[in-house]
């Protein structure tokens, strides 16, 4: 019997030790998860404060409760560490390391080249590696596998490797960790079936398939199919802006279809950690391979085009007011990504309001979840959405629909209202002050 298959009877009886490394919205949430099923869980970043936070049994996750990471600190199922030597001890190691794009827009591996490197140095038999960093077909294959293997350990007989995407998304009460399936690709059946053996103790379904590509892949159609039908909703939104019609009308009424339409809604942007990030990943990977993705390209530009929409559109409307955009006070509603996040990584509220301050507007926001905010050659705080503040504006932008907020109120004090996200839909009175996208 080797060290493989022991591994798998260690991960039947909950002996097996279990690794994550980084501790970000991915990384916590599945240490957490495996803590909870019985394993002993150690979680390593380079970032002390947290895990300085998470030895206090807190939580910097929004939607991780600080009480689950107490009992499970206190049970002494779940520790961090930011030491990396602890690697060895370990018998599953998840990679949860962010995977960024460079400023010429090509994919950023260089934390998961770190990751692997970390490993390697303490690689040994009967280790099971599994990357879930989101990244373009073939990087599990061609750089995480032969950085190991020039240990002189043999993939899937010494040593097992596999790719599982994240499908984590904050603030979705619906769905739980473990109800979202899990996808699994390993580099050789055994190492997909470890990976499958050791998920399906915290995930209601795991889907295995083929290879570690192939599972890459399947993260990447994910979020291009939602990049590509929000750019097609956009182009919709500003196809109807000139016909004068009202988009948010429009896709309701053909929501009601029972079959055939699926509904996606426009806005100021694409916004977050993987949506604007992950079909470039992939467009990027079939340009080296001499293949346009066309309907990706295409979707990047519309929607990297709709801040400049926004902006655009609310000096028209300030126009109307007989006010120039030069010294206007401008208040936005919301600056993360999405709404009940605090996530402002690639929000479209940051493009906005840098667009807007180079035009010489007086800008400012509001969000409950951000409390400061710094752009290039610009920054603020979080207001309060008091009567003086919304009153004393020029125009009130809203740009994220986050829950909490009286938009009557908002409305009847707002001397102009630009709602991109149609988070006024019920607001009966003084609708005449509304403009949306």
């Amino acid at each position: 019997m080797t060290k493989l298959d022991e591994l798998g009877g260690r991960i039947d009886a909950r002996e097996a030790r279990i690794g994550v490394i980084g501790l970000g919205y991915v990384g916590l949430p599945l240490a957490l998860e495996f803590a909870k099923a019985g394993f002993r869980v150690t979680g390593f970043d380079l970032d002390g404060e947290k895990v300085k936070t998470i030895a206090e049994g807190g939580s910097y996750i929004e939607d991780v409760p600080a009480a689950e990471v107490a009992a499970e600190t206190g049970a002494g199922r779940l520790s961090a560490t930011t030491d990396f030597g602890a690697l060895a001890e370990q018998d599953v190691i998840n990679v949860c390391v962010p995977t960024p794009l460079t400023k010429t827009k090509d994919p950023d591996v260089s934390f998961i080249m770190s990751a692997v490197e970390d490993i390697r140095k303490r690689l040994r038999p009967g280790q099971l590696l599994i990357l879930g960093s989101t990244t373009y077909p073939g990087t599990t294959h061609d750089l995480f596998v032969p950085l190991l293997e020039e240990t002189g350990l043999t993939l899937g007989t010494d040593f097992a490797v596999a790719y599982s995407p994240e499908r984590i998304d904050p603030a979705n009460k619906q769905f739980k960790v473990r109800q979202v399936p899990k996808v699994v690709g390993g580099e050789t059946p055994l190492c997909t079936d470890l990976a499958a053996k050791v998920y399906g103790t915290i995930f209601d379904t795991v889907v295995p398939v083929s290879s570690s590509q192939s599972a890459e892949m399947v993260k990447l159609l994910e979020n291009t199919f939602r990049a590509i039908n929000i750019g097609l909703a956009n182009e919709v939104a500003l196809m109807c802006g000139k016909l004068g019609l009202d988009v948010w009308e429009v896709i309701d009424a053909a929501a009601s279809k029972p079959y055939g339409f699926m509904k996606f809604t426009p806005g100021p942007g694409l916004g977050g950690h993987c949506i604007p990030v992950d079909p470039t990943y992939l467009s990027w990977k079939m340009k080296s391979l001499n293949f346009q993705a066309r309907f990706i390209e295409l979707a990047t530009e519309i929607n990297g085009h709709m801040p400049e929409h926004v902006a655009t559109t609310v000096g028209d409307l300030l126009n109307e007011d007989r006010v120039a955009v030069n010294g206007a006070r401008v208040l936005m509603i919301g600056v993360a990504y999405k709404a009940d996040v605090s996530d402002i990584r690639e929000s479209p509220a940051l493009d906005v309001i840098r667009l807007l301050d180079a035009k010489g507007a007086q800008v400012s926001f509001h969000d409950p979840h951000v409390t400061e905010l710094e752009i290039e050659g610009w920054s603020g705080k979080n207001v309060e959405l008091s009567d003086e503040n919304l009153s004393s504006a020029d125009i009130v932008v809203i740009l994220t629909e986050h829950s909490g907020i009286d938009w009557d109120r908002l409305v009847r004090l707002s001397h102009r209202v630009y709602d991109t996200r149609n988070a006024t839909r019920a607001v009966k009175a003084h609708t005449e002050k509304i403009a949306k996208l």
